[in-house]
C-alpha cells in the first residue's frame, strides 16, 4: 500500500499553526528543566548561591525520575523542552537524559556555558540534533569573560566548545547576560557572532538571586537598558512592532499572572519542584510526591486563577503589557508578589517614550509628563554612550 505523502512544513508555520489550534486551552506545550544547580563557573551575577548547603546539598532527580516526569508531561501535550542548569553538562548522566528526551520526540533547546563540551557530547548532539544549543559568551576578551566567571582558562574552553559545535553543524546561538562588567563589549561580541554566522542576542534584564539580591550590584540602569534597545537595530524594530501591536490592549486586572506561565508553560527544578516558571519559585508542587497531571491540572490551575488584592498598583496601568511586571520577580526583589518592581516600571516608562507607546499615562503608577526622547536625560546620554 502506498503511503500518503506528508508535506514539509516550515518550523515557524508549524509552531504558529499549533499554537493557533490550541487557542485558549491550558496545555503545557513548553517546559523548562534545570538538570542541576551545580556549575563549574562562579559567575558574579548567578541567581544560585554557590555552595549554599540548602541548595547544593539536596538530592537531584535521577535520570529515571526525569524520564518519568517527562513521559507524564508529554502525555499532557508537552512538545518543546529547554534543558538548563546550573551547567547541565556537569551531570555524568547528561547523555542518557538527553537521548531519552530526544526519543520521546521532544523539540530540545540546550543552555550551556560550553566549557565542558567534549567531542563525545558534541558527536551525540550532531547525531541527535537539538533545535538549538545556546552558549553564553560573557565577554569578547578573556579579561572581561573571566572577571565575570571567576575561573581562569574558562574563556578559552568556551571558545573551544563553540568551535566543536560549529564543526559539526549543530544549530548554535550565542547570547550574553549584559551587566556593568561587560556592557562595553556587547557590540564586539555581536560582531563575533555575526562573523561565525550564528544568531546572537543579549539580555540586560537581570533579577535578584534565589538566596539574596547580590546579582543586582551588576545590573544596568533602566536608562542603559533602553539605550541598548535603541542602539540595536533588531531590538529597536522588535520593540516598535510590539508597541504597534499591543498599544491600547489592557491586561486582565483580575489575574496576577498575565503571561503564559502555568497556562502553556511550566518549569521543573533539579529536585522535582514544579512551578509556573523559572522565576516564580515561591509557588511549587513536589513531583516526587504527586503526578505531573495533578501538578498541572490542579496546582498550576489554581496559580493561574490567583487574583491580585485590592489596591494592586499595576491593575489599571496601561503600560502593563509593555512592562513585564512579574509576581515571581516581585517576590525575589521585594518579598511581595503584588508590589511593582521599580526597575521594571522605569524601563516601561522609558520604552513607552522611546517607541511611541503613550496615549496618556493618567492611570500609570508614578506617571510623569512624557517628553521627546531627544530631551530624556539621562537616557539621551546613555543612548550616545551605547552607540
Amino acid at each position: 500500500m502506498d503511503c500518503p505523502h506528508i508535506p514539509d512544513l516550515r518550523y515557524g508555520d508549524f509552531s504558529k499553526r499549533l499554537r493557533d489550534r490550541l487557542g485558549g486551552q491550558r496545555v503545557p506545550i513548553t517546559g523548562s528543566l534545570e538538570l542541576t544547580f551545580r556549575c563549574n563557573l562562579r559567575c558574579v551575577h548567578c541567581y544560585v548561591a554557590h555552595g549554599h548547603s540548602g541548595i547544593a546539598g539536596q538530592r537531584e532527580l535521577t535520570a529515571g525520575e526525569i524520564s518519568s516526569i517527562l513521559d507524564q508531561a508529554v502525555d499532557e501535550g508537552c512538545l518543546w523542552l529547554l534543558l538548563t542548569g546550573g551547567e547541565p553538562l556537569l551531570r555524568p548522566d547528561f547523555q542518557e537524559i538527553y537521548l531519552s528526551c530526544k526519543k520521546k520526540g521532544l523539540i530540545l533547546t540546550l543552555f550551556t556555558n560550553g566549557t565542558l563540551l567534549t567531542p563525545q557530547i558534541a558527536d551525540l548532539l550532531a547525531e541527535w540534533r537539538p533545535f538549538a544549543v545556546e552558549v553564553t559568551l560573557y565577554g569578547r576578551t578573556q579579561e572581561t569573560y573571566e572577571r565575570i566567571t571567576g575561573i581562569p582558562g574558562s574563556h578559552a574552553r568556551c571558545l573551544r566548545g563553540i568551535d566543536q559545535l560549529l564543526q559539526r553543524g549543530i544549530p548554535l546561538r550565542l547570547k550574553t547576560m549584559l551587566m556593568t562588567l561587560n556592557k562595553h563589549e556587547v557590540w564586539d561580541i555581536k560582531a563575533f557572532a555575526e562573523g561565525l554566522g550564528v544568531q546572537y542576542r543579549f539580555d540586560p534584564m537581570m533579577n535578584g538571586g534565589l538566596q539574596d539580591l547580590a546579582p543586582l550590584a551588576y545590573r544596568l540602569s533602566p536608562e542603559d537598558v533602553v539605550a541598548l534597545d535603541l542602539a540595536d537595530e533588531g531590538r529597536s524594530r522588535e520593540w516598535r512592532a510590539f508597541c504597534d501591536r499591543f498599544r491600547g490592549v489592557r491586561a486582565d486586572p483580575h489575574r496576577l499572572f498575565i503571561c503564559g506561565a502555568g497556562h502553556s508553560s511550566f518549569h521543573v527544578d533539579p529536585y522535582g519542584q514544579l512551578s509556573p516558571c523559572l522565576i516564580a519559585r515561591h509557588l511549587e508542587f513536589d513531583l516526587r510526591q504527586g503526578s505531573f497531571h495533578a501538578g498541572w491540572h490542579q496546582f498550576l490551575a489554581q496559580v493561574r486563577a490567583l487574583e491580585p488584592g485590592p489596591g494592586y498598583a499595576c491593575a489599571q496601568c496601561e503600560l502593563l503589557p509593555l512592562c513585564g511586571q512579574c509576581p515571581g520577580w516581585a517576590m525575589l526583589e521585594g518579598g511581595n508578589r503584588e508590589k511593582p518592581v521599580e526597575f521594571l516600571c522605569q524601563i516601561a516608562h522609558l520604552r513607552a517614550n522611546a517607541f511611541g507607546w503613550y496615549r496618556d499615562a493618567e492611570n500609570t503608577p508614578g506617571a510623569t509628563e512624557r517628553i521627546p526622547i531627544s530631551q530624556a536625560d539621562p537616557l539621551q546620554s546613555a543612548v550616545e554612550e551605547n552607540q
